[in-house]
């Protein structure tokens, strides 16, 4: 099942999404979709490093150490 949404775009934003669409032949939906698939993935890693980072049960590994568990 799929939602339709509104978006308010700048411009050149506008301009640059349409140049896409038609050098790619695909519709400027099927790009802010994928944008926002990426974003969102990114987001959530972000979230994963954050909770990590505030782990303090989380061990911290050097490069060194990383590099020779490696056998680099």
């Amino acid at each position: 099942m799929s939602k339709s949404l509104s978006i308010r775009l700048a411009d050149d934003l506008a301009r640059r999404l349409q140049t896409m669409a038609s050098e790619t032949e695909r519709s400027r939906a099927f790009h802010i979709q994928k944008a926002l698939e990426a974003y969102l993935d990114e987001y959530a890693d972000l979230q994963v490093a954050l909770d990590r980072l505030q782990d303090q049960t989380d061990p911290i590994v050097s490069g060194k150490e990383l590099r020779k568990s490696l056998g680099l």
